[in-house]
């Protein structure tokens, strides 16, 4: 089973380079952030078609989440239960037995700011809506754009950076308490001693310069840890003409009754 995670800043821009990756990538399950489009503008057909089932949570002009994928959907909750929100920021389903929680984590802005309170208290409720699950589905994946570094590996200039957003010690513990309700960093799993990142500011040539950050992952809750056969950032997309800047991040995973 493939499952990966892609900000595409945009779905209208980018709907082609989606579909062209997805027909070359294998994927099982895709999850999207920043749609940046309403629910009643969402590409269904386009992705029926191609031969994908399909969910979303949208919001008008920012923010918004999808999943796609080859399979049943089934069990939707969009957004966080008991956290009031007006962005449209998770989307949770089962998939072929997983429970998959695609999720646009707040930006914040900056640590002197309100949003990056707004933050800390979506943090919260995420930990929170996260524990329920695991509780509920043995296999339980936690994946999208986390506006969160984990350490300085994640980090091109982690000096420069230290304590600017994304590279705080108040992001980095909240996602430390996810790890610590049992999830397992899956490229970290893999690729200990990497510095892979997955966006890239369009500035300053930072791309080609490989001045990024790894503020996308994949967790995968501890009975999905044995099926873990591959994790990778795939760069190409970040090549494309108008890309996102963030590249897709993938995992493969063997479930229990195909090993």
């Amino acid at each position: 089973m493939r499952i990966a995670t892609w900000n595409v800043n945009s779905l209208n821009v980018r709907l082609p380079q989606v579909m062209d990756w997805l027909a070359n990538a294998n994927v099982d399950v895709l999850a999207l952030q920043e749609l940046k489009l309403t629910d009643d503008k969402f590409p269904h057909d386009v992705f029926a078609e191609a031969g994908y089932q399909s969910a979303c949570f949208g919001q008008k002009t920012y923010n918004g989440v999808a999943l796609i994928t080859r399979h049943e959907i089934s069990d939707v909750v969009r957004n966080l239960p008991h956290f009031n929100d007006e962005q449209s920021r998770v989307i949770t389903a089962t998939i072929q037995g997983v429970r998959v929680i695609g999720a646009y984590f707040p930006n914040g802005q900056a640590p002197d700011s309100d949003k990056f309170v707004y933050k800390m208290r979506w943090l919260e409720a995420m930990h929170q809506w996260c524990a329920s699950q695991l509780a509920q589905h043995p296999h339980t994946v936690l994946l999208g754009d986390f506006n969160i570094t984990r350490d300085d590996a994640d980090v091109w200039d982690p000096v420069g950076l230290a304590n600017t957003i994304h590279c705080t010690p108040e992001e980095r513990l909240a996602l430390q308490r996810l790890l610590d309700l049992g999830f397992i960093d899956s490229l970290r799993e893999l690729h200990p001693n990497e510095s892979i990142y997955s966006w890239w500011d369009y500035r300053e040539f930072a791309f080609r310069r490989n001045r990024g950050m790894r503020i996308d992952h994949v967790l995968i809750s501890p009975d999905m840890h044995n099926g873990l056969i591959g994790a990778e950032v795939d760069k190409q997309p970040r090549k494309n003409e108008r890309p996102s800047d963030h590249a897709p991040v993938i995992i493969d995973w063997t479930p229990p009754s195909a090993s």
